[in-house]
């Protein structure tokens, strides 16, 4: 269970999902300190180690005994990265809350950028890349996912989905009432408010290693966007359905037109099976999209967890270097 609030909470909450970067944590929480400490912000970095393969947590706790403001949990299980996210969320406390990537590129510098503009007046900022450092088939897929957030969760259209952002903590209040198994952080952000801006700023090479992120978990994220936060696809299914009636209908109609009209008919009529085939699969697809919305219904009915906590660190402890006492 997150801690119990207190009468103490940082200016700035850093959530970080981890996976694979322990060649990377040390650097990052370097850099994270030094632009805190070069703004006077009070701050907290919690890590969320979703389970990585490699020996990120081990980094994560030398780090602990280096830096006061390094808070952590080890999950059990890997969750996914949207699951690891709503678990540093549900123990985060700052005023301000940053939500980045743990491989270096969305850079800690960019961080006074994205509070700036929050300060500003806005709920959520959003970092919008000049230009990304990421495979042609991972940017291609992005815009994918941009325009089906568009017709599904009602996103602005020139508003870019960057796991880099910056929210309030009464933002953050909202998001974490959720309490189903399939988090898409994003729809939970923009179901929470309307005030929403952007900035541009650098996205960066990776500082080592290779991304984990490949098109498997891709898919999945989008799976979680289209049944989680849009009936959507039910329409959609439910629109082909009924265009491809009427099509059988006009088939109909022609078929005792022609009977009416022709003493001999094509026998073994091949667009006949044709037909058969198109309506079998899209029978298929429309019970393969009601299936998807009732398995994660008795999913979510069944109780199962967001995510599950093995270890914590730091969060028993609060240090009043990283805190300030509340008004």
């Amino acid at each position: 269970m997150p801690p119990s609030p207190n009468c103490t909470s940082p200016y700035i909450s850093v959530v970080i999902p981890v996976y694979g970067s322990e060649l990377i944590l040390e650097s990052l929480t370097q850099q994270l300190h030094d632009v805190m400490t070069e703004n006077n912000w009070t701050y907290e970095i919690v890590y969320v180690c979703d389970r990585s393969p490699d020996k990120s947590w081990g980094v994560i706790q030398k780090l602990k005994t280096k830096f006061d403001a390094v808070r952590a949990l080890l999950l059990r299980k890997n969750a996914g990265q949207h699951n690891a996210l709503i678990a540093g969320l549900n123990y985060a406390r700052g005023q301000v809350t940053i939500t980045m990537d743990d491989d270096l590129q969305h850079s800690p510098a960019d961080i006074p950028l994205l509070v700036e503009t929050l300060e500003a007046g806005s709920d959520l900022v959003y970092a919008k890349f000049r230009s990304r450092k990421h495979p042609a088939w991972k940017i291609a897929g992005s815009k994918v996912n941009d325009l089906a957030a568009r017709m599904l969760i009602k996103k602005p259209a020139d508003l870019y989905l960057s796991p880099f952002r910056a929210f309030r903590a009464t933002i953050r209040e909202q998001v974490t009432k959720y309490t189903g198994p399939f988090v898409y952080i994003d729809g939970l952000l923009l179901a929470s408010t309307a005030e929403i801006a952007s900035v541009e700023v650098d996205h960066h090479e990776r500082l080592a290693g290779s991304s984990f992120y490949g098109f498997k978990k891709s898919i999945s994220l989008w799976l979680k966007m289209a049944t989680s936060f849009s009936v959507a696809p039910l329409r959609l299914t439910s629109l082909v359905g009924l265009v491809v009636a009427l099509i059988g209908f006009l088939f109909a109609i022609i078929l005792m037109i022609e009977r009416i009209t022709s003493d001999q008919l094509p026998t073994g009529w091949a667009s006949l099976i044709v037909t058969v085939l198109i309506i079998g699969g899209i029978q298929l697809l429309a019970l393969g999209v009601i299936g998807e919305y009732v398995g994660r219904v008795l999913l979510t009915l069944n109780g199962r967890p967001q995510y599950i906590v093995g270890e914590s660190l730091g969060f028993d402890s609060p240090t009043n270097d990283s805190t300030t006492q509340c008004e």
